[in-house]
Order: C-alpha cells, then sequence, then structure tokens
C-alpha cells in the first residue's frame, strides 16, 4: 500500500446517485463496499461527507436565509449523510465512529484529535460530521482541516469524474486531463478542485490531494496502491 492513512472526502451530491436529492441506498452499499476492501488490506480511513444532496447552505443565503443559520443546516444535513455511511459500513462488519463539529452526543461522539487518532489505529473507521463544526467554512475545508490533523498522508477527493481537466470535458470535447498539477496552478487557472481555503492549508502542510472517480468500483483500491488514476495536487 503506498498509503496508510487516507482522508477519503465524498460529496452530499455523490449519495444521489441517479435521484434528484436524497440518499441513494446503491451508492452508499458501493462506497461501504470500497471502504471495506481497502480497511481490511490495512488502511486507515477517516472520512468527511457533505450535505448537498439534503441541504447547501450558500445556496439558502442567496435566496434571503440568512448565512450562518444556512450553514448550520447544511452541517446537520452532514450528520445524516454520517450515519447513512455508519450504519452501511458497520453492516458489513467494520467497526465505526461518527464524530460530530457540533455537539450531539445522542448520536455521535464529539470531535476530538487524540480520540479520533486512536479509533484510526484500532481499525475503526472515522466519519467526520457536521463540517469544521463553524460557519462559513465548507466541508472541503474540513476535510483539509481533519487530514492535517490526523496525520493523513493524503485527501483523496471523490467525484464522478476521472480527475482534473483544462475545461470542463462535458463542454469542451478538447478538454485534456491533467496527471499532475501544482497547488499554485490549481490556484492561478482557478480549476474549483477544492475551494481556496482548503488548496491554501494542503498547499502549507505538503499534503497531496487526490482527485479521482469512485463511482468506478475497484478506484479507491487503486489509488492507495497508488496506480496512476485521477490527478494529484501537490
Amino acid at each position: 500500500m503506498k498509503f496508510k492513512r487516507i482522508l477519503l472526502k465524498l460529496s452530499g451530491e455523490a449519495l444521489m446517485g441517479e435521484q434528484q436529492g436524497g440518499i441513494d441506498p446503491g451508492v452508499v452499499a458501493m462506497i461501504a463496499d470500497q471502504v471495506k476492501l481497502i480497511q481490511e488490506m490495512g488502511v486507515e480511513v477517516g472520512l468527511v461527507i457533505g450535505g448537498g444532496n439534503i441541504f447547501r447552505g450558500v445556496s439558502g443565503a442567496t435566496k434571503g436565509m440568512d448565512r450562518v443559520t444556512g450553514d448550520h443546516m447544511g452541517m446537520l444535513a452532514t450528520m445524516i449523510n454520517a450515519l447513512a455511511l455508519q450504519d452501511a459500513i458497520e453492516q458489513r462488519g467494520i467497526q465505526t465512529r461518527v464524530m460530530s463539529g457540533m455537539e450531539m452526543p445522542r448520536v455521535a461522539e464529539n470531535y476530538v484529535r487524540r480520540r479520533a487518532m486512536r479509533h484510526l489505529e484500532k481499525g475503526r473507521v472515522v466519519i467526520f460530521g457536521a463540517g469544521t463544526g463553524n460557519p462559513y467554512f465548507s466541508t472541503d475545508t474540513a476535510a483539509a482541516l481533519r487530514a492535517n490533523e490526523i496525520d493523513a498522508q493524503v485527501v483523496m477527493k471523490a467525484t464522478n469524474v476521472d480527475g482534473v481537466y483544462t475545461a470542463d470535458p462535458k463542454q469542451d470535447p478538447g478538454a485534456t486531463k491533467y496527471d499532475r498539477i501544482s497547488f499554485s496552478e490549481v490556484l492561478e487557472k482557478n480549476l474549483k478542485v477544492m475551494d481556496a481555503a482548503a488548496i491554501a492549508l494542503c498547499r502549507e502542510n505538503k499534503l497531496p490531494i487526490l482527485i479521482f472517480n469512485m463511482m468506478k468500483p475497484g478506484n479507491l483500491m487503486a489509488a492507495v496502491n497508488g496506480e496512476t488514476i485521477g490527478t494529484l495536487v501537490n
């Protein structure tokens, strides 16, 4: 294995599958199956999940809702997704802990870095919900923050495309994929890999980001094995 400890970032939209919203049980099962495979190989897995399939705080703010209120609602949406993933992974015999950036002790542990590290060392999958616990910070930034805190070797951002392109390949047939790209190029070209705060945090701490298509079974295993898939930002 190239990577012993990873932080896997999933968007809430990834859980929708072909639906217009909500959670597709088939997609959750597919993700859980892939996580189980790498966990059984000895990879320590931290996971950050978004909430865009249920609620997006920024879009709510643009329609007259208070931004802070909208972001808090978005954090709660991530917890719904985190609990769905926890259930699916545990059905496959893998011990899982949900840790929340907001206090909600009846459904999840409060996030404590040392406790998260111990869970990972004991082979448990740790799902970080509620983002950073603060408004104005995206789950991309939460992923970068948690990855640095738990000493992950890489942030793996799972998407439904196979990497970063020079332009949107759905709109520009001539777009080409980057196999590798620097943090500076991502920011200069505004490639929307992750938000600027997340990119800056990873760049400052020399933490690579791998953008890859997790909707293709086997890709997560290939990624932790160090095979050339997706786009590596470093």
